[in-house]
């Protein structure tokens, strides 16, 4: 390995074992320091049919469950680390979290994120003390840079994801969730590098063998999940995604050295989903929550648990960190994705009255014109008809099958997109099972 990429605290050749007095040990050091979020039912319990907390990470003062492990590293540094100061690289909420702490006590601090970090994130960052520098496409190309940085600078990096007293101080929330939820059956969390589940799944299998624990990655940032398949840690590519949270090229040495025989399952759910997690967390719960913080949801809403019908259950809520201009495009998503936004071209007369007589049939069937745009110089026929492109607000998928009924019974040329698939049939992939002996597959 290059000597600037090497990390004695992530060495493949060494890598460290998670223990459950050291996550302990961390819960006390942290005392004070952060917030001990509330494990709360949610009103979505009895329509998914079981009992669904909720674990608010997303209360913690920098917004995300990454002030854990960032307070404990901290914490347990050298004199002379202190004054050398540390150095990271996130995609955003492990920054904000060392931002914050390492400024609320007068350590040293820089902090590099990808040019696609979302605008939130950048300047929240700098309200906690800490200008971030913006370098390279991903976090990979953030890493390497940041860890150039701390070899010239003398600084310490912290692996937001790997270090294995950031893993332990994650670990922390697991103490919590069994305090809080002590008859809890399974425990259902994002997975980005995989520090979360690593520390929350050693405490819960040390204290409370039986509980299932579940990790949960989107279709475009699983890595965890290809790494496993593969039974080595891959460079897994990530564009675009709506969970950023978990967008890490590759997972931590140490917590792919610890996953294995903690989790019961890793899953994949398509971003949709996630989607319209953000928004039945919304409307429903009426949190906020960033996409990466949404896909333990995500992961229930799309049925890939029918093994945990009835049971006890609790999803981490890892971040509410999230663009204004992002929630807005994922609530429209959501809604589109459960047939509550639909867009369809109609063609009505262009003589006065014919725009208002579709309102009129819309209006009578209870459905809401969010938007319409006529066209005249492309229609073909005659010269008095108007083609119009309508985005509209229904119920849902019978709700809109209704309006197109409508529309079918009143217009001669229209075109609606194909609903043929239902969503709640579409299939999602799985990840490999992890357990010697699969709970989820015993009856």
């Amino acid at each position: 390995m290059n000597d600037v990429e090497f990390d004695p605290y992530c060495d493949p050749a060494n890598p460290r074992k998670i223990k459950n007095d050291d996550i302990l040990a961390a819960s006390r050091r942290c005392v004070g320091c952060i917030v001990k979020t509330p494990c709360v039912r949610g009103h979505m319990s009895d329509r998914l049919g079981m009992e669904l907390y909720f674990k608010q990470e997303f209360l913690q003062y920098t917004g995300s469950f990454k002030e854990r492990g960032v307070c404990n590293a901290l914490l347990l540094l050298s004199e002379e680390q202190k004054r050398n100061g540390v150095i990271t690289a996130s995609t955003g909420n492990h920054g904000m979290a060392l931002s914050y702490h390492a400024t609320r006590l007068g350590i040293p601090c820089m902090v590099v994120m990808p040019k696609l970090t979302p605008l939130t994130k950048v300047s929240k960052c700098g309200k906690f003390g800490i200008k971030p520098f913006l370098h390279g496409d991903n976090i990979a190309d953030a890493k390497l840079y940041a860890m150039t940085l701390s070899k010239e600078k003398n600084m310490m990096y912290i692996n937001g994801y790997d270090h294995p007293n950031v893993i332990e101080g994650q670990g922390v929330t697991g103490v919590e969730i069994l305090e809080q939820i002590p008859d809890v059956d399974a425990i259902i969390i994002p997975v980005g590098g995989g520090s979360l589940i690593v520390g929350v799944g050693v405490f819960s299998k040390n204290l409370k063998p039986n509980v299932e624990i579940y990790g949960v990655e989107t279709e475009r940032t699983c890595s965890m999940v290809e790494s496993l398949r593969k039974n080595e840690r891959i460079y897994f590519p990530i564009d675009s995604t709506i969970a950023d949270g978990l967008a890490v090229n590759r997972v931590g040495v140490n917590t792919f050295h610890n996953i294995k025989g903690l989790a019961d399952k890793m899953v994949v759910v398509k971003e949709d989903w996630v989607a319209r997690a953000v928004m039945h967390i919304v409307e429903e719960e009426r949190f906020v929550v960033e996409g990466a913080g949404a896909v333990s949801v995500a992961a229930v809403i799309a049925g890939l648990f029918p093994n945990l019908k009835g049971k006890k259950v609790v999803c981490i809520l890892t971040g509410g960190n999230i663009d204004t201009t992002i929630l807005a495009r994922a609530l429209e998503r959501g809604m589109a994705a459960e047939g509550r936004l639909v867009k369809f071209k109609v063609t009505v007369s262009d003589r006065p009255g014919g725009m208002a007589e579709l309102c009129h049939f819309m209006s009578n069937c209870g459905v809401t014109l969010r938007d319409c745009i006529p066209e005249r110089a492309w229609v073909k026929g005659d010269v008095y008809s108007c083609e119009l492109k309508v985005i509209a607000e229904t119920r849902g998928w019978d709700h809109t099958r209704e309006l197109m009924d409508v529309i079918k019974k009143n217009y001669k040329e229209y075109f609606f997109q194909d609903f043929g698939v239902h969503p709640e049939k579409t299939t999602v992939r799985r990840g490999p099972c992890l357990a010697p002996n699969p709970i989820c597959m015993q009856k």
